[in-house]
């Protein structure tokens, strides 16, 4: 390999290296203290994961006690973590109590739920917040960066819950055009994905207004402007690369807002996403599915800043230059 390429490729290779370290100790840290949380919430285990399984009518202190047995769950609490961690150094994430199934196979259905949600209320914050962000910026003091200022500050300070039940009654209740809630066709997705887009499009509107302010003060846009071209024309050629990353850092930074806010909108919408399944998997003393849920969450921050990451280097050669030094 030539040096120039060896040079080249070594920010990157380090970029990968931090964030593999990283998954390592999430995977350890978040399966641990899911077991724990889960062994110290209140009320008898066997009960609840009986009660997950045949219904709370059908509980009894005999069907406790077979799922106590055939799960173990009277084991010592250290036997069970150890055992885990053996699974997870083979990459097994174990079966859920509840349904027998390998959690991974219920994972798996369930990450594809979350990353359309996901990636759907990225879309419609960078469409509905960047140009927003961009034009304040241009023309800072007028009217829509007033208003852009005045939904900011009221969107980020709403809660996600809050947002999700206003959408639900004005647009779903109130006019009907989307459904309230649940998966049975696409339309379904656009309310869960707008609550956790509002609130990340608000900052990221500042933010975009803040990079382009700085922009367009700065002398190599006047100069652009001096030989005659539009704001727009001296945006497009000269200062779009240098607000897109303020702009692509923010994302990385508020990134668990989605991953936070999938639990609450997945639940609220009924959405089949891994936030929901985490809850249910709280109340149904289902600690693989726990673990599996939490780890998978967190594992989806780390690739989502991992892709962050990657795209500051891509925007910034001083980056690449810095860390190849």
């Amino acid at each position: 390999m030539s040096p120039t390429l060896s040079t080249s490729f070594r920010p990157w290779a380090g970029l990968l290296l931090r964030r593999a370290v990283q998954v390592l100790l999430l995977a350890f840290v978040v399966g641990t203290l899911c077991f724990v949380m889960a062994r110290l919430l209140p009320g008898d285990m066997a009960t609840r994961i009986t009660a997950g399984r045949y219904g709370y009518d059908l509980v009894s202190n005999a069907a406790a006690a077979a799922v106590r047995a055939e799960l173990g769950l009277d084991l010592p609490a250290w036997r069970a973590l150890l055992a885990w961690w053996g699974e997870l150094a083979r990459l097994d994430l174990g079966r859920s109590l509840v349904t027998g199934d390998p959690v991974w196979r219920e994972i798996t259905h369930q990450l594809g739920a979350t990353i359309d949600l996901s990636v759907t209320a990225l879309v419609l914050a960078v469409v509905t917040g960047l140009p927003l962000g961009l034009w304040s910026g241009l023309h800072a003091g007028g009217w829509i960066d007033r208003l852009t200022l005045a939904m900011a500050v009221v969107l980020r300070a709403t809660p996600a819950f809050l947002t999700a039940v206003v959408l639900m009654l004005l647009v779903a209740v109130k006019l009907g055009m989307l459904p309230v809630a649940g998966d049975d066709h696409a339309a379904g997705l656009l309310l869960p994905a707008a609550t956790l887009a509002l609130g990340l499009a608000a900052g990221l509107a500042r933010v975009a207004r803040g990079a382009m302010r700085d922009v367009a003060t700065s002398p190599s846009f006047e100069f652009a402007r001096t030989k005659g071209l539009s704001d727009g024309q001296a945006l497009l050629r000269h200062g779009l690369r240098q607000a897109a990353l303020p702009v692509v850092a923010y994302l990385g930074v508020h990134a668990v807002l989605l991953v936070e806010g999938a639990v609450v909108v997945e639940t609220l919408f009924a959405w089949p996403g891994i936030g929901h399944a985490l809850v249910h998997a709280v109340f149904g003393r289902d600690v693989p599915m726990i673990q599996g849920t939490a780890l998978c969450m967190g594992v989806l921050f780390v690739a989502f800043n991992l892709l962050v990451d990657a795209a500051c280097l891509a925007l910034d050669p001083r980056r690449r230059t810095g860390a190849a030094a």
